[in-house]
């Protein structure tokens, strides 16, 4: 079998894949983003590649079309609407899983030819904070270090980022770089305590928000200690006095960090060197995302510690091509390449090399005031293109809401059904991973090829081919005349050759005559080039910025809701919930809350918990966990209303925004939490797809099928009718076995002696072995022996996955450790687990010492 080189299409690592047709995956040795290093995500990737559930065909109003006449549909649906409400009354809302090409080529459309700039994309849930304290403090947007600034680091600050969950392959060159050098030091800065906390040498468990009042303390230390960089200070930054002067007003004790750790930060910050400190979502996904960044670079440049081998602020993005978009101006406040939008020669200069009738003159809707204007009626027609804002934004029912609210909706997408296809009068079927080629740019400003290895199936097309035939419709065809994504590239390059006069970071020329086919993964502008040693900028005078900051009073509501992400799940799951491997891990919606809120509420295992904010309401299975701090809570985003009735996480989210960034604050709101008691609770396991309605539902693929988590409110009088129900079966044999004691019910349904689906009910969570019965579907099984809940004697039950990579669970850690392998390394030798991705390390770590067996050192 031929691998093809390529990029993982999940977060902004932009690892380097080997993949191939037959479902091969392998991390690329090659490649210098992971050098042969996957995630659990990634190693899964040849389980997603699968034609189930796929659109492969135009659908209008949920009928098969041919693409002419969808293609004719949309073009005249949007002319309509611009000829009528003007170019503003429409708008495109992208995504960072488009490739460069497919997002040149869509804001060159809005932008150049529509003139309007409502063009916003899911990367301004990502890093528009980072964005926006980039610009104010740099005069652009740029990433200053690389990758290899982790190894050659001494002291590593994570801030707001659980980076063995959601970029684990630079969490493990950071294990990997501490293992080499015990010297380097790690401090995780986190209202949780996370996997990544594992690693750290000082955890600060800080409050939500308190990041600002935090590094400002640190600005004022560095000045009250001496360690302020006078002479790079003096040459190249300007404000330091105002933002020192700011930073004393604010009071680090705010953050809940204790005195001792404060002065032990402070401290370790002011006598290393060389500090990189990493920052995410956590910090970019707040009211004051772009404070807290700048608060973070202030102390970088007031010490002269950026651009140099082992320092500087990284911002790591969650998106794979947040960074691509990025540069060819995806989002609704910027031009393409870098260019400023507000600035007039700037426009003229791209208008005139793109020989556009028209170029937008202002910024456009950011995302969520793209949907509160469609709510509105202001938004006549919508593009949608490869995401899924019903549920990945804020306030997820009053987006789902605005988006039925459009005259118009199209979609662009690789799933049949999503959230917000469901609302579309047009769905559009693209190409996905494995079927499109062009390129992805990662969080070090590495630009990377994604490559095709299959074809593309059914009538499905490339994203930016279907931007560009709407574009031919409209009139506009020969600026759209592109034959091939190469086509796509060689433009974007030529418009930042054409533009050189303007000086800015992006700089595009190692490009000029790459063997676009061939190309290999390169650094703009350079490789392994950083930025600002030099002390040169991009604000008119050359110097940066320092910014005063204000730390903001911190809300103390009875809970705070933070929200997240899972280690083995991305965004909406649309490609990650179709691996089986990957689900078991954490199979359902769930909420983090500390022991003693628990005891408060009356909350006990398994129970559910009814969350509740002024937008909306989830269901979530309790996980009671002194990693989350009291009066806080956590809740990851994933689940969909595809899969889950009532843990539609972003339902509860407020649509508050950074005034400067737009970014919504998706890691501290107010809400009240109840436990919620229903009148019983079940667990299923069928062959089939199957899509319960009961008042609390999760489904999740397996190895055999799928299974659910239920609960109802209303005892059902038929408990076979109910299995035949919930598991889509309404034939079969029924086998039933009820239990008064316990109030435990059983059913099995099989089909010519084989096992179809199995139910178990009870009036409390249901304690059975899941991973035993989901084994057992498409089995022989004798219905006495499915109906047992447990593992048979010779097929041990593994117990809940634990290792994401080789589906290693609990229990077989547990015997592995009871067997002599009490070390991480050596249950990783006996199991296989963490010798992977290495994400489940913490847990194993933890599964020892919850064992309370003696441990081996490493």
């Amino acid at each position: 079998m031929t691998l093809t080189k390529t990029t993982c299409p999940y977060c902004g690592v932009g690892c380097g894949v080997l993949a191939g047709a037959d479902g091969t995956i392998k991390g690329d040795p090659n490649h210098p983003a992971n050098f042969g290093r996957l995630c659990s995500k990634g190693s899964a990737l040849g389980e997603t590649i699968d034609l189930d559930g796929r659109l492969l065909e135009p659908k209008i109003e949920g009928r098969a079309a041919e693409w002419d006449e969808a293609l004719d549909l949309v073009a005249s649906k949007f002319s309509a609407a611009i000829a009528e409400h003007g170019p503003d009354s429409v708008a495109f809302y992208a995504s960072g899983q488009l490739l460069t090409e497919d997002y040149y080529v869509a804001n060159k459309l809005m932008k150049g030819f529509i003139g309007s700039a409502n063009i916003d994309t899911n990367s301004r849930l990502c890093m528009a904070s980072s964005v926006a304290g980039h610009k104010r403090a740099f005069g652009t947007d740029t990433v200053p270090g690389v990758y290899t600034d982790l190894e050659e680091a001494d002291l590593i600050v994570l801030v707001g980022s659980n980076l063995a969950w959601c970029h684990p392959v630079l969490y493990q060159r950071i294990v990997a770089a501490k293992e080499a050098r015990p010297a380097m030091r790690v401090i995780n800065i986190d209202p949780r305590r996370t996997a990544t906390s594992d690693l750290a040498d000082l955890h600060l468990q800080i409050a939500p928000d308190g990041d600002i009042a935090l590094f400002n303390g640190l600005l004022t230390h560095l000045a009250d200690a001496g360690k302020i960089d006078d002479q790079y200070t003096t040459q190249h930054v300007n404000g330091m006095a105002e933002a020192i002067a700011t930073a004393r007003q604010s009071d680090p004790t705010d953050t809940g960090i204790s005195a001792q750790d404060l002065a032990t930060f402070y401290d370790l910050w002011a006598s290393t060197e060389k500090v990189v400190t990493i920052y995410s979502q956590g910090v970019n996904q707040s009211e004051t995302g772009t404070d807290k960044v700048n608060a973070i670079l202030n102390c970088h440049l007031a010490t002269g510690r950026i651009g140099k081998p082992g320092m500087g602020p990284f911002s790591v993005t969650g998106q794979p091509n947040a960074m691509g978009g990025r540069e060819v101006g995806g989002l609704a406040n910027m031009l393409a390449n870098h260019l400023e939008l507000g600035n007039a020669d700037h426009r003229q200069a791209v208008q005139a090399f793109w020989k556009s009738p028209a170029i937008c003159t202002q910024a456009g809707l950011k995302a969520v005031d793209l949907f509160d204007a469609c709510a509105k009626g202001q938004i006549k027609a919508l593009w949608v293109m490869s995401t899924n804002p019903a549920v990945s934004l804020p306030d997820a029912d009053g987006v789902a809401a605005a988006i039925a609210n459009v005259p118009f909706v199209v979609t662009s997408d690789i799933m049949e059904k999503t959230d917000t296809n469901d609302l579309a009068h047009v769905c559009l079927p693209a190409t996905g991973w494995g079927e499109k080629n062009g390129t992805v740019t990662n969080s070090e400003r590495r630009i990377s090829r994604q490559r095709a290895f299959l074809p593309a199936p059914g009538q499905a097309r490339p994203d930016w081919q279907i931007v560009s035939d709407v574009a031919t419709r409209m009139g506009f065809g020969k600026a759209f005349a592109y034959r091939t994504p190469q086509d796509v590239f060689a433009e974007y390059v030529a418009l930042d050759a054409a533009t050189s006069q303007f000086p800015r970071d992006l700089d595009l020329s190692i490009f000029a005559d790459a063997d676009y086919a061939n190309l290999i993964p390169t650094q703009w502008p350079r490789n392994d080039q950083r930025f600002f040693a030099d002390g040169k900028f991009y604000h008119p005078d050359g110097k940066a910025q320092m910014i005063p900051v204000t730390a903001p009073a911190l809300a103390k509501p009875r809970f705070q809701l933070n929200t997240g992400r899972n280690r083995d799940q991305w965004h909406t799951m649309t490609r990650t919930g179709k691996s089986a491997r990957l689900g078991p891990h954490l199979a359902e919606p769930y909420v983090e809350i500390h022991p003693q809120d628990a005891a408060d509420l009356g909350v006990t295992v398994g129970d559910l918990i009814r969350v509740e904010s002024t937008y909306g309401t989830a269901i979530l299975r309790a996980l009671v966990t002194p990693r989350i701090a009291a009066g806080q809570l956590f809740a990851p985003m994933h689940w969909t209303r595809q899969l889950t009735t009532s843990g539609t996480v972003n339902s509860l989210t407020a649509p508050v925004t950074d005034p400067v960034s737009g970014q919504p604050a998706l890691k501290s709101g107010a809400v009240v939490a109840n436990v919620y008691k229903a009148k019983w609770y079940g667990f299923l396991a069928s062959a089939d797809a199957m899509t319960p309605q009961t008042p609390y539902a999760a489904i999740a693929k397996t190895q055999t099928g799928w299974q659910a988590e239920v609960a109802g409110r209303k005892l059902p009088s038929d408990w076979v009718a109910e299995a035949r129900l919930l598991s889509g079966r309404s034939t079969g044999d029924a086998a039933l076995h009820s239990d008064p004691a316990t109030g435990l019910t059983r059913v099995a349904i099989s089909q010519d002696g084989i096992t179809k689906a199995l139910f178990f009910a009870a009036p409390q969570p249901v304690i059975m072995s899941r991973p035993a019965s989901i084994a057992l579907i498409g089995t022989d099984a004798a219905p006495l022996t499915a109906l047992a809940g447990r593992a048979p004697a010779d097929q041990p039950d593994p117990g809940a996955t634990v290792c994401g990579c080789f589906n290693v669970g609990r229990n077989t850690l547990l015997n592995a450790a009871s067997k002599g392998a009490r070390s991480v390394t050596a249950l990783g030798e006996a199991t296989c687990a963490g010798t992977n991705c290495g994400s489940c390390k913490p847990e194993l770590a933890a599964l020892l010492a919850e064992a309370a067996l003696p441990m081996a050192a490493e």
